[in-house]
């Protein structure tokens, strides 16, 4: 007996790191569906370019086994670092902002978004991570308070506004807006004047609508989205074929595979219309599994932010919830013609490596924030850090 209790204590001095599974699960559903999905919207597509068909499935297998990896190392690093360093990771972020209009830029169908170092990286990801850092640094000052105009408001607004402009002349429009929101929502969690919340929003609004009435391709969004069938080989293609896709999909859909749109109706179905094959081959009920899946991983990160072991802990968690949450609302809005289309997408289900990896880093740090948890923030109440 006495062995045995020594064992017990012995096992109880050992300092195992607590994580979030449920999260960390979540995460790993969501990168096998990418996988499953991305290969079957793509299939059609690889085999009329000549392509192995089994080409996407093999690169995203290796993208999102990646990204697994990297968000289990992230989740290993104090993300107190993160505040020691949010300068230098928002500098950092706007100079590959800026090497996008260099010769390291890469245009692919009129938009500059991306840099080849090596690697191909779009910036504009890494971006909305540094600005929900940044951000959450600022607000997380001891004895700071969110509504100052000189100390909170003021730089918060220079690095947005320094962020949509870079973003903006991509263009890439749909990224600038959400990085307004997640910003948005963090200084609104912080504890932002309704009236300066309410006027923040109506002066985006009013520059957002000036934009678009500004011409070019915007107008021609926003007159599709309108008028979808009006132009259905023309402008409203993918929104066309995407309708069609949800709707014949059904409540059961038409079983893996079976997707009619993919086979040349859909342009590039595997990034930010996937949902639309999703819909089509699994159906209404394919849709409701994924979008619980995602309510469990927001649910389980705003525990995480409520549990937080400072401010700054608190702050970045909400942030990278609301990053989540407003990519997967956004896109789901764009596939099912709720909003004019542009280019958002579902997070670890599209493809893209670079978009996937930062999403799953920004979910390594959330787990990191959830190691480090106590009771929640209900039962305390933040004046704020030590710095």
């Amino acid at each position: 007996a006495s062995k045995i209790s020594r064992s017990v204590s012995a096992v109880k001095a050992i300092n195992v790191p607590r994580t979030d599974f449920g999260i960390m699960i979540m995460t790993v559903i969501l990168l096998v569906l990418g996988v499953l999905m991305v290969f079957s919207a793509s299939y059609y597509s690889e085999l009329s370019k000549g392509r192995s068909p089994y080409g996407f499935l093999i690169k995203n297998a290796g993208l999102s086994t990646v990204g697994a990896l990297i968000m289990i190392g992230v989740s290993y690093v104090d993300y107190r670092v993160y505040k020691r360093y949010s300068k230098l990771i928002m500098l950092v972020s706007i100079g590959l902002l800026a090497l996008v209009f260099t010769p390291f830029g890469i245009t692919i169908n009129n938009a500059r978004r991306w840099i080849n170092l090596g690697i191909t990286i779009m910036p504009g990801e890494i971006a909305k991570v540094a600005g929900i850092i940044f951000v959450s640094a600022i607000l997380s000052k001891k004895g700071l308070d969110v509504n100052s105009p000189k100390r909170s408001l003021l730089p918060i607004g220079i690095v947005i506004a320094i962020y949509v402009w870079m973003i903006m002349k991509q263009p890439n429009m749909s990224t600038a807006m959400t990085i307004v929101f997640i910003i948005g929502a963090i200084t609104f969690i912080a504890g932002l004047n309704k009236i300066y919340f309410i006027g923040a929003i109506g002066i985006g609004a009013t520059g957002a609508a000036a934009l678009i009435l500004s011409g070019g391709y915007r107008v021609a969004r926003v007159m599709t989205f309108l008028d979808p069938f009006k132009d259905p080989t023309g402008e409203s293609t993918q929104v066309v074929a995407s309708l069609l896709a949800l709707g014949s999909g059904g409540i059961l859909g038409k079983g893996p595979g079976g997707s009619i749109q993919k086979a040349l109706y859909l342009p590039e179905p595997q990034t930010d219309f996937i949902l639309a094959i999703i819909g089509e081959e699994l159906g209404f009920v394919g849709i409701v599994a994924m979008v619980g899946v995602f309510t469990i991983l927001i649910w389980r990160g705003l525990r995480v932010a409520l549990r937080a072991q400072d401010r700054f802990g608190m702050l970045m968690a909400s942030g990278i919830v609301m990053m989540i949450g407003i990519q997967v609302l956004l896109n789901i809005a764009i596939v099912t013609s709720s909003m004019p289309a542009t280019g958002v997408a579902l997070p670890f289900v599209s493809y893209g490596g670079n978009a996937t990896w930062v999403y799953c880093a920004a979910v390594g740090i959330l787990l990191n924030i959830a190691r480090h948890s106590k009771k929640p923030i209900a039962k305390r109440q933040y004046i704020g850090d030590d710095s």
